[in-house]
């Protein structure tokens, strides 16, 4: 398609600007910020909010500051004044990742931003430290082409992986902080690559620590096996009681119901995105799209018990699980959680103790797709993608700021954009990021702001 003068301008700064982003993405992704210091020291954190802090000074934020937040971690705010009269946009991103798991399944060092096969491979490469280069390049092509022509204010969150709120809490103790007439979250991303698209949908999250516990100690499965109660042979039945005979939730009260009334998921680009296995069914019932985005969903993250190798023939004492629930909008986060903890408790085989504990928890949040500044987005991805229209769907992950952020700001319009795609493999071994998708979205951003401050003046 023909582009607007303006998309030429602004796409090449970005191209030319992209070998730098590059660069500054290896030093971002070399920082270990995994915002859990049992497994991490705090300072890759620190050093990598002064890494974000450092950047926004050298972009010209007359005020940047580093924010300690109530959980112990850092949050890099910045402000960049615009001319008088524009609206303000806050531009928001994460610095800190999931734990790179085995790192010896990485194909390449999860800490070392690597190219390979049209690709930049790394942990934290699209999410979300690449949101933060996205940010940085949409600013430098305004800069260069006649300048910002929006009030800019950008938070740059330290612990939104670990969910443990403390951005949250914080944005609650100081309203006026994070206050804007728009929201542009850069922590989702493309439903695939060369599909621009916006999420409007997000599901909360509570996350569950359940153990439970059956012997003084450890027997031998010998002597005692098939009469001691075994710890993790109970907590197996426990878990295995949250789901139905599709896998889907079997909790009581806790609605499996909802539709998704927005751009479908079909079944096979599903099963291709995911890599199911041939011969293996998807869990639960319904549209894909219901189960991701409208419904909600448990995932047992993690279990502490004895590795294959290594083991004891041993009947086992304890045993604990780590539970992940996902819940649309509409449901209120906390409420599930105790539900979901009421359940496990009310599950435990023999009379085994069980202990349930809460940690990190996130609302959902559905965004107004009328508002005025999803039809400037829907302009800018147009015209950035070579006329592709803008896909708007749900996600099925959480993102605990949004929901806070909306309730603070019931007037801003909130945009969630970013850079995962199918391909991205966020979360697990071999993340990577497209970076045609960082070009693309980066000059979309520009071209949004642009746009959206342009319709503002002329209403």
């Amino acid at each position: 398609m023909p582009h607007s003068p303006q998309h030429a301008a602004l796409a090449g700064t970005v191209a030319a600007a992209l070998p730098t982003a590059r660069r500054e993405l290896a030093e971002l992704v070399a920082f270990r910020s995994v915002a859990d210091p049992r497994q991490f020291p705090p300072e890759e954190c620190h050093a990598a909010a002064d890494w974000v802090a450092d950047a926004l000074r050298a972009e010209g934020f007359p005020d940047v500051r580093l924010l300690d937040t109530p959980d112990g971690t850092r949050s890099v705010f910045g402000h960049l004044p615009g001319p008088a009269g524009a609206p303000t946009v806050l531009l928001y991103a994460h610095y800190d990742v999931q734990p790179p798991l085995d790192e010896a399944a990485w194909t390449s060092p999860p800490f070392e931003l690597t190219e390979r096969d049209g690709r930049w491979y790394g942990r934290g490469a699209a999410d979300c430290k690449g949101g933060v280069l996205m940010h940085l390049l949409a600013l430098r092509a305004l800069a260069a082409n006649g300048g910002v022509p929006v009030g800019v204010k950008v938070i740059v969150e330290g612990s939104e992986e670990q969910g443990t709120s403390g951005l949250e809490q914080y944005a609650q103790a100081h309203p006026e902080l994070l206050a804007a007439d728009v929201v542009l979250i850069g922590d989702t991303g493309n439903v695939r690559a060369g599909q621009p698209t916006v999420t409007a949908s997000l599901r909360g999250m509570a996350v569950l620590t359940v153990r439970v516990e059956t012997l003084a100690g450890n027997l031998h499965s010998g002597a005692f096996g098939g009469a001691a109660p075994d710890a993790l042979a109970a907590l197996v039945r426990i878990l295995d009681s949250l789901y139905d005979a599709d896998g889907g939730p079997a909790v009581d009260g806790l609605a499996a119901d909802g539709s998704w009334p927005g751009t479908g998921y079909p079944d096979e680009a599903f099963r291709a995105d995911a890599g199911v296995l041939d011969g293996v069914a998807l869990v639960g019932s319904g549209a894909v799209a219901d189960r991701l985005w409208a419904r909600p969903s448990i995932t047992v993250t993690g279990i502490d018990c004895p590795p294959v190798v290594g083991a004891t023939p041993s009947v086992q004492a304890a045993a604990r699980a780590q539970i992940a629930l996902r819940v649309p909008p509409g449901v209120e986060a906390g409420a599930a959680g105790d539900r979901v903890g009421a359940h496990l408790r009310a599950h435990a085989p023999w009379g085994a103790r069980v202990t349930v504990e809460r940690h990190g928890e996130g609302q959902p949040f559905r965004a107004d797709v009328s508002s005025p500044a999803y039809a400037s987005m829907a302009s800018a991805m147009r015209d950035a993608y070579d006329g592709t229209e803008m896909a708007v769907v749900g996600q099925g992950g959480s993102i605990p700021l949004t929901a806070t952020l909306g309730a603070l700001y019931p007037d801003a319009e909130v945009l969630m954009i970013g850079l995962s795609d199918a391909a991205a493999r966020i979360h697990a071994v071999d993340e990577s990021v497209s970076p045609d998708e960082l070009e693309r979205m980066a000059v979309a951003e520009a071209l949004f702001l642009a746009r959206y401050a342009k319709s503002l003046a002329a209403s």
